[in-house]
C-alpha cells in the first residue's frame, strides 16, 4: 500500500489551483504546506493534499517529465468519476486519448465492472478517476 506520492510540477500555483479544482468532487479537500526549509538538507518545499486528515498526494517544483507518471484516483462511484472528470477539464485537463481512455466510460479491456475517466494535467501527467465496484462495500 502506498504512503505517498510526490509529482514535481513546473508551476506550482497553476497546479495547485488545477488539483484543487479536479480532486473536490473525490473528497479530496484537505491541504498541507510543508516548509522543506524544516527537512535534512535538500528535501523540497511539498503542496499536499489529502482527506480525512490524511495528506498522500503531493506537489513539489521541479523538472516536469510528463508522462512518466500515472496517477489512479479512487472514486466512490461513477458520478464521482464523472464529476471528477468534468471539474478537471473545466480546470484546464486534456483528455487523454488512445487506447480506450479518455472520456468516463466501462474499461472492458480491464473488467465489465472497471469505470474510470482519463485526463493529462497542465503538466502532461496521466490521471485517472477510477471505480471498481468490487472494491467497494455493497
Amino acid at each position: 500500500m502506498l504512503d505517498h506520492v510526490f509529482l514535481s510540477v513546473a508551476d506550482l500555483d497553476r497546479s495547485i489551483a488545477f488539483y484543487t479544482q479536479a480532486l473536490a468532487p473525490l473528497g479530496i479537500t484537505d491541504r498541507v504546506d510543508y516548509d522543506g526549509k524544516k527537512a535534512p538538507s535538500g528535501h523540497p518545499a511539498l503542496k499536499g493534499f489529502g482527506c480525512k486528515g490524511r495528506i498522500f498526494f503531493w506537489l513539489r517544483q521541479g523538472v516536469v517529465e510528463g508522462r512518466a507518471a500515472h496517477i489512479g484516483f479512487v472514486a466512490d462511484s461513477r458520478e464521482q468519476v464523472d464529476a471528477a472528470y468534468a471539474a478537471a477539464i473545466a480546470a484546464g485537463a486534456t483528455e487523454a486519448t488512445g487506447g480506450g481512455m479518455g472520456a468516463p466510460g466501462a474499461r472492458l479491456h480491464y473488467d465489465l465492472r472497471y469505470y474510470a475517466a482519463n485526463v493529462l494535467d497542465p503538466d502532461g501527467y496521466s490521471l485517472e478517476f477510477v471505480f471498481k465496484s468490487w472494491q467497494h462495500a455493497s
